[in-house]
């Protein structure tokens, strides 16, 4: 019997599972599978390693639904601690994305389940609305920005995150990474919460931090001087480096944990078993 060899991480919250050639035809199909939290192992994505020449790897992400994103800063982290596991080293990669090339930097801890890693996140750019925006009611005071990571977001500044339903928003506008933000509390910070495309509310989002963080500086949330801002997420806290204030180019830096080892057969990864 063929088996799968996979391996779970999480990136505050935001959890993986990582294979590597896993020679399967239908990989949405396989996505969908495996990640369903109640008939599957359960994730938010999976991550498919594929070789790519002159990258240490390329990454092909699909979310739980089995639909394909093109970058996750969470799922990239989770990613390269897998294939640092698989190579034996701590340097840096150059992981290919559908977003493009990603430079991730590796550093160990005191704990061996846990790294820290910092994504060059390439340029936030600007997005035209999305479709079905109007029809979230939203207030035409509140600040927003569409923006792009190499995938879409759409980052909305309110009062209070906590008093948003945001999992009746979300599905209104489920194209899209919708982002809610409020100031603080500490002067170089926010808080933010997540509906990601394909996956609903997660505890965290690595794009969504650098979309929110890019946002926030825009509209004075944070001093218009900050160069690094810490976001606050339902699954913990990441850091965004913000090296230029019109281009936009952004480092995302936080934790991935490795959680364990799977190995399941290939037909129960198909659905079939």
């Amino acid at each position: 019997m063929t088996h799968l060899s996979l391996t779970k991480h999480h990136g505050l919250g935001n959890d993986f599972l990582v294979v590597f050639h896993p020679h399967v035809a239908d990989l949405a199909a396989l996505a969908r599978s495996l990640c369903d939290r109640r008939r599957g192992l359960g994730a938010d994505g999976l991550l498919v390693g594929e070789s790519a020449e002159g990258y240490a790897a390329r990454m092909v992400l699909y979310n739980a639904d089995g639909s394909r994103a093109e970058m996750s800063g969470n799922g990239i982290r989770c990613f390269a601690q897998a294939l640092a596991g698989r190579r034996g080293d701590m340097l840096p990669q150059r992981i290919l994305t559908d977003a493009g090339e990603r430079l991730v930097s590796l550093e160990a801890t005191a704990d061996p389940t846990v790294i820290h890693a910092a994504v060059d996140m390439g340029e936030v750019t600007a997005l035209a609305e999305p479709a079905d925006w109007a029809a979230l009611g939203c207030d035409p005071l509140r600040p927003v920005q569409h923006l792009s990571l190499g995938n879409p977001h759409s980052v909305v500044g309110v009062d209070d995150v906590a008093e948003v339903d945001l999992q009746s928003l979300g599905r209104v506008v489920p194209y899209v990474n919708l982002e809610i933000v409020q100031p603080g509390p500490e002067q170089h910070a926010i808080t933010m919460r997540v509906h990601e495309r394909g996956a609903g509310i997660t505890e965290a989002c690595g794009t969504g931090a650098c979309a929110s963080a890019w946002a926030a500086r825009q509209w004075g949330f944070v001093a218009g001087e900050a160069e690094e801002i810490l976001v606050h997420m339902d699954g913990g806290d990441a850091k965004v480096r913000l090296h230029h204030p019109s281009h936009g180019r952004v480092t995302l830096i936080g934790p991935a944990q490795y959680v364990a080892t799977i190995t399941v057969p290939a037909n129960a990864a198909h659905g079939d078993g």
